[in-house]
């Protein structure tokens, strides 16, 4: 070989040597890039200064303290001021959280076999990625070595041997498949993100972890340990909103920084993210002030899904809808979200000018597969929400199937009674159970507590959704979870103008006191033949009708058919050592089977005195309810002979001159008017009928509502994936909608014929 060509070699390969010695260390989420618009933005923006200047004032308190969770702060402080005090305090936590003896917790390596990784090691996985995002190109060999032995030997392996490969693995899906399973497996993803110029080995096992993702995400329970599919088709997930927000951000941490650290490796395409932000806005309940949850569950309502929705948008996620949602959150409304004050919050803050003012969602919303069901007023802030669980009992999911949560005028109204601190006595035997939430027990009982932690077999089910506007109804089937008490376990909402009737229909094994149970928020008594709770602004009245109404006057005695309320003391969510009242309203005698009707008067101030007008109706094999609100009357007829009672023969009964087969029936009309009728529900019913002139038909029986508006008719349909019905009209509508979409008009001899076929 000639000199020249030697000479050229060995230039070449001096030049390879060098670049990659000096070659800068990826980062994970704190990029070149995000960190230089920072710098940018903090000199331009005022909003951007003063969340930087949080930042920097919480790093340099962090200088003297030992806080491993917050030495993110650390590491942005010196990437961004370039000060060497910021990267000599993160050193000195990451040495010594690298050469301690074990991160494990004591208590999970007692247990058979003994659990190494755990939420605590994936929590250091995290502080030590979090930490060489900062200072990894200012470490010394020895120091580097250390660091990475550390992560090592008391993180990335424990959790990778024990949760994700099959020589020692000792976790799967069906047991730990919940958050803990993310946290485990994807915090090491991230700490091996972070090192894996210096471990080769880890490489296999970020592609393992990328690959197992979509198993998680498409875990679809079991029969056989009642284990609940983990995630809803529409982006929910059963747990709670709180853990779902953290479960699904553990796994969205790792798949953000393997594509800022390895953008050409392909990841899994998983359909289901694109959902997951509606999820949190339905069950979000804005308000003046911090943003409330749905609290079903191990949750708060404090509760939001800003780290998700957060990370998902930074992932390329970018619905719209998401921006106004964030824009609802306040700083620091809770201990895990990505706040505009915090480090990975500011840098990946998306640009907010385009939020619109209100989303573009429908006001209602089920999840079937874990049966929640959200119906609201409007997105305005303060306005109205009804909240509805029913689906599965296990782990963080209460016994509550049934149970449902109501915000109104800002606030809660009807709340859950939440959870405590898991150590406290108070949480299993209280807090996850069924009194602690707004259901109907007998006999004191209603699920069984060993559904806490064998699961609920059978799971609750809602279904029929249908949203017009000033009517709503959704039904909840609560049957499955409660059947060791009850054949029949039945809930439905029909929610008319200012009033929401709880229709329950139940029936047990045996004769016995049922209880209907109500935790109200705020300051509540008993009003006449009400239940009145006011919370700041926001009021309403609970007003039991059926099996019978409360005692108008104090002498209860008096009235021994009556029904019978008391007040009960229990534990306080944020404070168990003090005491709050719920209320029991009980049926006045033993019983087998009964309808209870509850309205819920929603009141659109303290004094609102333009309170609905409500009457009990009773007839033959019916009860029932008129309410005149507004210039307008509805009556709601409960149809006793179509409960299930009945084997072949039809449920067909005549209310004052309506004939129908229907369960519930709902027909609208002018003060005055009876024969204008303007819209009408009906809840499992094939036909209605007038005198001699058929309003309704279908061979199936539905679940509908139909209005007419001007020259418009418009229906809202289900019951079956094949639709055939016919709805009587003097004249040709000019719009038919359908389900929400225009339709084809097919009209005949005054018969408006639909067809649906899913």
């Amino acid at each position: 070989m000639k000199v020249k060509q030697i000479l050229f070699l060995v230039t070449i390969c001096c030049y390879f040597s060098i670049t990659s010695f000096a070659q800068k260390h990826q980062n994970l989420y704190f990029t070149k890039d995000r960190v230089d618009l920072l710098k940018q933005r903090i000199t331009t923006e005022e909003e951007f200064k003063n969340n930087w200047n949080d930042i920097l004032s919480e790093a340099n308190i962090l200088l003297t303290k030992k806080d491993y969770g917050k030495i993110d702060y650390l590491s942005l402080a010196y990437l961004v001021t370039g000060e060497k005090k910021y990267a000599d305090k993160t050193k000195t936590l990451l040495l010594d959280l690298c050469t301690r003896t074990t991160w494990s917790n004591p208590e999970m390596l007692k247990r058979q076999p003994a659990w190494s990784s755990d939420l605590k090691t994936a929590e250091n996985c995290w502080n030590v990625a979090m930490g060489l995002e900062g200072v990894y190109n200012e470490l010394s060999k020895e120091e580097r070595k250390t660091i990475v032995d550390g992560v090592m030997r008391m993180g990335i392996r424990p959790a990778v041997n024990e949760w994700l490969l099959p020589e020692n693995r000792i976790h799967s899906l069906n047991s730990m498949g919940h958050n803990w399973w993310t946290a485990c497996v994807y915090m090491a993803g991230v700490a091996s993100l972070a090192i894996k110029d210096d471990a080769p080995e880890v490489n296999a096992w970020i592609e393992e972890m990328n690959q197992a993702s979509k198993e998680w995400f498409g875990f679809a329970g079991d029969q056989l340990q009642a284990k609940p599919k983990t995630w809803d088709a529409k982006g929910g997930m059963y747990e709670s909103v709180n853990y779902a927000a953290f479960g699904v951000s553990e796994y969205l941490f790792f798949r953000l920084a393997h594509q800022n650290v390895l953008p050409k490796v392909k990841q899994p395409e998983i359909s289901l993210l694109k959902n997951i932000p509606n999820f949190f806005m339905h069950v979000a309940y804005p308000r003046d002030g911090m943003l409330y949850s749905l609290n079903f569950g191990d949750s708060h309502k404090n509760i939001a899904g800003e780290r998700p929705v957060k990370l998902l948008w930074a992932l390329g996620y970018q619905n719209p809808n998401a921006l106004w949602y964030l824009n609802q959150i306040e700083n620091f409304q809770h201990r895990e979200g990505l706040f505009k004050n915090a480090p990975l919050g500011i840098l990946y803050h998306p640009d907010m000018s385009k939020a619109p003012v209100l989303p573009n969602l429908p006001t209602s919303e089920i999840f079937e597969d874990m049966d929640w069901t959200t119906m609201r007023t409007s997105w305005e802030k303060n306005a109205t929400m009804l909240g509805i669980k029913s689906g599965h009992t296990w782990n963080h999911s209460h016994a509550d199937a049934n149970s449902f949560i109501l915000f109104h005028k800002g606030e809660a109204v009807i709340k859950d009674a939440g959870n405590s601190s898991y150590g406290t006595k108070e949480y299993p035997e209280y807090f996850f159970q069924s009194p602690a939430h707004n259901v109907l027990t007998f006999n004191g009982k209603y699920q069984p507590k060993e559904q806490q932690y064998g699961g609920s077999p059978l799971r609750g089910e809602m279904s029929e959704l249908l949203d017009a506007g000033d009517i709503k109804y959704v039904m909840a089937n609560g049957t499955g979870p409660t059947s060791s008490i009850y054949a029949r376990n039945f809930r439905h909402f029909l929610w008319l103008g200012k009033v929401i009737l709880v229709i329950d229909d139940v029936k047990a094994y045996e004769a016995g006191k049922f209880e209907w149970l109500l935790h109200p928020e705020g300051e509540s008594k008993k009003e006449r033949g009400d239940i009145s709770i006011v919370n700041k602004k926001a009021a309403v009245l609970v007003r039991p009708l059926f099996p019978e109404t409360l005692v108008e006057t104090g002498f209860n005695h008096d009235f021994p058919e009556k029904m019978v309320l008391s007040e009960i003391l229990a534990p306080k969510e944020d404070n168990v050592k003090e005491q709050e009242k719920y209320y029991s309203i009980a049926s006045p005698e033993p019983m087998r089977q009964t309808k209870f009707i509850t309205a819920i008067i929603l009141k659109d101030s303290i004094n609102d005195k333009n309170i609905p007008e409500i009457e009990r109706l009773k007839g033959d094999e019916m009860i029932g309810v008129r309410i005149k609100q507004n210039g307008k009357v509805t009556d709601v007829y409960l149809n006793l002979q179509a409960d299930g009672r009945l084997m072949h023969l039809n449920s067909i009964k005549n209310f004052n001159g309506f004939t129908t087969d229907a369960y519930l029936t709902s027909i609208t009309y002018p003060e005055n008017k009876p024969n204008e009728i303007s819209d009408y529900f009906i809840g499992y019913g094939s036909f209605l009928r007038k005198e001699n002139k058929t309003l309704y038909s279908s061979l199936s029986k539905l679940f509908f509502i139909a209005k007419k508006q001007d020259k418009t008719f418009n229906i809202n349909v289900s019951g079956q994936p094949i639709i055939t019905a016919t709805f009587s009209l003097d004249k040709k509508p000019e719009t038919v909608i359908v389900n929400k979409q225009v339709s084809t008009i097919d009209y005949t001899n005054s018969q408006l014929k639909i067809r649906l076929e899913k």
